[in-house]
């Protein structure tokens, strides 16, 4: 979370909502209570999901809530983080060339400004990666947004690729590279899409 993290939680608080933040290393201090927190305490609640089969990969997720303590030792967050949330992702992918599976095995922390279930925080998090795969990887990838050199005005751009996708989107395409490449090919077949 970045410095600005704070002030986040802080707003949230104050417009009577909440926010659930991924914790990593930039926090260190926050991110070590939190380690601290998980190991000497029993989960208050946990909910495992499992993926089978999608693209010969097989992910195990387990979440786990934790209350956070009275304080930590960085006194900033004191008062504004009421669950801990860790997330164990242990994931196997089958390599087709051999046949074997590989098994790697990821663990995140996430701070909530409330008291969430496990089963809530699986959801929040899983939906965080749909919005992250379907807009801001297309974006990156598929439109090049990163590899940008413009540097006068570029939320003009930014727009025009919003746009662009939204029109791709509403007309059912699902591979927005496949239909970016096809329409370069084809401009009859841009010019079939629906604007309304």
């Amino acid at each position: 979370m970045p410095c600005t993290a704070k002030k986040t939680f802080e707003a949230a608080r104050g417009e009577k909502c909440h926010l659930l933040v991924q914790v990593k290393d930039n926090q260190k201090n926050l991110l070590k209570d939190i380690e601290k927190t998980v190991v000497a305490k029993e989960p208050k609640e946990a909910f495992e999901s499992v993926d089978k089969g999608k693209r010969s990969r097989h992910e195990t997720r387990t979440v786990e809530i934790f209350d956070a303590p009275e304080t930590f030792r960085d006194k900033e967050w004191n008062e504004l983080i009421a669950s801990i949330v860790r997330i164990t992702r242990i994931t196997l992918k089958r390599s087709a060339k051999s046949g074997t599976w590989k098994r790697s095995e990821e663990i995140s922390f996430y701070a909530c400004s409330a008291s969430i279930s496990a089963k809530k925080a699986a959801s929040a998090v899983r939906g965080h990666w749909g919005i992250e795969n379907r807009n801001h990887y297309v974006r990156d990838v598929s439109m090049l947004e990163d590899a940008s050199r413009i540097r006068i005005n570029p939320g003009i751009f930014a727009r025009a690729r919003s746009f662009a996708l939204n029109i791709l989107r509403a007309n059912g395409e699902q591979n927005i590279a496949d239909a970016l490449w096809n329409n370069g090919l084809n401009f009859k077949r841009l010019l079939q899409y629906r604007y309304k």
